[in-house]
C-alpha cells in the first residue's frame, strides 16, 4: 500500500531528529501562525490550539499529505514561559526554574484527509539548584535562546535537570508514543523499522 507523504509542520531540528529516530520519513514545511496567548486561555488549550492551527495551515497547502504539528511550552505557577527575548530574560527564567518543579506541555496534532487528531502531553520537570554563575555560563552557550523556558533537555540543559516525571521525548518537543496513537486515529499505522 502506498502511503501519503508525511510533512512536519515545524522547523525544529529536535522534532526532525525524533521523527528520524522513529524511522518516519518526512519533509519539512514550517507553519507560520500567530502564537499569542488568547485572553483567559489555559496553557494546555494554548499548545493544543497552536498544534492544530499549524497542522491546518500545512494540510490546506498539501491536502494529500499526513501533517504532523506540535507546540511545546513551559509552565511555572500557571504562567507560560515561552522563548526568551534576550539573555537577561533567559537568566531570569532559569533563576525562577532553579530548584523547582515546572510543567512542560506539548500539544500535538496529526491531519490527514480532512481529519485531525490532537492531544496534549504533560511532563513534570525538576531543576537542581543553580548558582548565578552557572546560569550565566549556560546562557552564554546560546542554547537557551530558542527554547521555551530557556533550556534544552537534550543539550547542555540535561545537566541542570534533576528529574522528570513523564515522557522525555515530549520535553524535547514530540512525544513519539502519543504520535503513533494520533497517526492511528487518522488511519495511519506505524510499522517498526519502516515508519508509517
Amino acid at each position: 500500500m502506498n502511503l501519503p507523504p508525511m510533512i512536519l509542520a515545524s522547523a525544529s531540528p529536535r522534532r526532525r531528529d525524533l521523527l528520524a529516530l522513529a524511522g518516519i520519513a518526512h519533509t519539512v514545511a514550517p507553519a507560520d501562525v500567530n502564537e499569542d496567548v488568547r485572553a483567559g486561555e489555559r496553557p494546555d488549550a494554548y499548545v493544543e490550539r497552536l498544534a492544530r492551527e499549524k497542522a491546518a495551515v500545512i494540510a490546506a497547502r498539501h491536502p494529500a499529505a499526513v501533517v504532523i504539528a506540535a507546540d511545546t511550552t513551559v509552565v511555572l505557577d500557571d504562567e507560560i514561559l515561552g522563548k526568551p527575548g534576550s539573555t537577561a530574560e533567559a537568566r531570569a527564567m532559569l533563576r525562577r526554574l532553579a530548584g523547582h518543579t515546572h510543567t512542560v506541555l506539548t500539544g500535538m496534532a496529526v491531519s490527514r484527509g480532512g481529519r485531525t487528531a490532537s492531544a496534549v502531553e504533560r511532563v513534570e520537570v525538576t531543576f537542581r539548584d543553580l548558582s548565578d554563575a552557572e546560569i550565566a555560563a549556560y546562557v552564554a552557550t546560546g542554547e537557551p535562546m530558542d527554547k521555551a523556558g530557556a533550556y534544552g533537555i537534550q543539550g547542555f540543559g540535561a545537566t541542570i535537570v534533576e528529574r522528570i516525571h513523564g515522557d522525555y521525548f515530549s520535553v524535547m518537543g514530540l512525544g513519539l508514543r502519543r504520535l503513533v496513537a494520533l497517526l492511528a486515529a487518522v488511519g495511519v499505522d506505524y510499522r517498526f523499522g519502516a515508519g508509517p
